[in-house]
């Protein structure tokens, strides 16, 4: 075992012993998960990604609505021609 190996154990069991708080031992947990290719970091990257398309199928909605809404409301001010005798 290298001494950074080592060294990151002794932390670890300092940081277990010194924290029993759950939300403490969660924070520590998250920390060990750092990293690219972590399943951790993965899952949130592709919950981040989900959350932008929610927003965004809430925005083309909207656009769908308002230009439905000009459609009719062009349609409606078309004058019609009416023969005059």
């Amino acid at each position: 075992m290298s001494r950074h190996e080592k060294q990151e154990v002794e932390t670890e069991r300092s940081e277990e012993t010194r924290c029993r708080c759950p939300m403490c031992q969660m924070m520590h947990a998250l920390g060990r998960g750092k990293g690219p290719g972590k399943p951790f970091w993965e899952h949130l990257t592709n919950a981040r990604i989900e959350v932008l398309r929610a927003v965004r199928s809430l925005i083309d909605e909207r656009i769908d609505h308002l230009e439905k809404k000009k459609t009719e409301r062009s349609q409606e001010k078309k004058a019609t021609p009416i023969a005059v005798e």
